[in-house]
């Protein structure tokens, strides 16, 4: 693959007394209400991702550094963590990038979906995470959060996947945690439910539009990124010593991935 530029803007220079994170997945939706959240909280923040132009409004926004990020190149993960890790300790990865293609049965599961979504999810993770882990330690009380989903915790028709991918995120995150307890490293899973966001359905389901509108059809207050966002800093702000190993979260319609509570149209 082609190497891509990594820093956008000025040199990554954080205060010395703040806490620095990288939040991944930045340019839309859950990733840049992350971004927004812990701004707001205090956090220097690098937002990293690929779309350039996103990520410049964004920073111009929110003071964040940007960052140009393929979290499938690795490439890419090795040049960004060497540029960050230059600038001194990150204490907080935010693995959150990721997504979802197609809705198939397995029988007529597409090969090429699975690849991308386990190229992005599940390896770009482990790209992330093992770039870092040596910047995360010298921070001395490092963070690492996966954005999982709770598709990890129960199948459905047309999701094996999807569910599999968040699986096997959250089995990174299990024995992640055992791994780096002793170097001080928090290993911290958000799995959300039902998220209305621009971009999710409207990507797993081919850019239809009216396809993905259905899926929140007649749903009251389905979980928003900036709810998400919260929770992923609430558990970030926590003191380090506590370790908050999972956190699910779900709008109250959803009272299971199966059961979703719809009003009439």
């Amino acid at each position: 693959m082609t190497q891509i530029p990594a820093q956008l803007g000025a040199p990554v220079t954080p205060a010395p007394s703040a806490l620095r994170a990288v939040v991944t997945g930045a340019s839309s939706g859950i990733g840049a209400a992350t971004v927004r959240a812990l701004r707001r909280a205090g956090w220097d923040v690098v937002a990293a991702a690929r779309r350039v132009d996103r990520l410049e409004a964004l920073a111009e926004e929110t003071g964040a550094v940007p960052m140009v990020l393929d979290v499938t190149d690795q490439v890419s993960v090795a040049a960004f963590a060497a540029e960050v890790a230059a600038a001194g300790p990150v204490h907080a990865l935010v693995n959150n990038a990721g997504g979802a293609f197609g809705t198939e049965r397995v029988a007529e599961a597409r090969t090429e979906d699975w690849d991308w979504m386990y190229n992005v999810n599940v390896l770009g993770s482990l790209r992330m995470t093992r770039a870092l882990l040596p910047a995360l330690r010298d921070g001395g009380q490092g963070s690492v959060l996966f954005l999982t989903s709770t598709a990890a915790l129960a199948a459905y028709e047309g999701g094996a996947g999807y569910c599999g991918v968040k699986a096997a995120q959250e089995s990174m995150a299990r024995s992640l945690r055992l791994e780096e307890a002793e170097h001080n490293i928090r290993v911290i899973e958000v799995s959300p439910g039902m998220v209305h966001t621009e971009e999710f359905s409207l990507n797993r389901l081919g850019g239809d539009q009216g396809a993905a509108d259905k899926v929140y059809e007649g749903v009251a207050h389905p979980l928003t990124a900036d709810d998400v966002a919260d929770a992923v800093a609430f558990t970030l702000n926590a003191p380090h010593h506590m370790n908050i190993d999972q956190l699910v979260l779900r709008p109250l319609a959803q009272a299971a991935n199966h059961k979703v509570l719809r009003s009439p149209q």
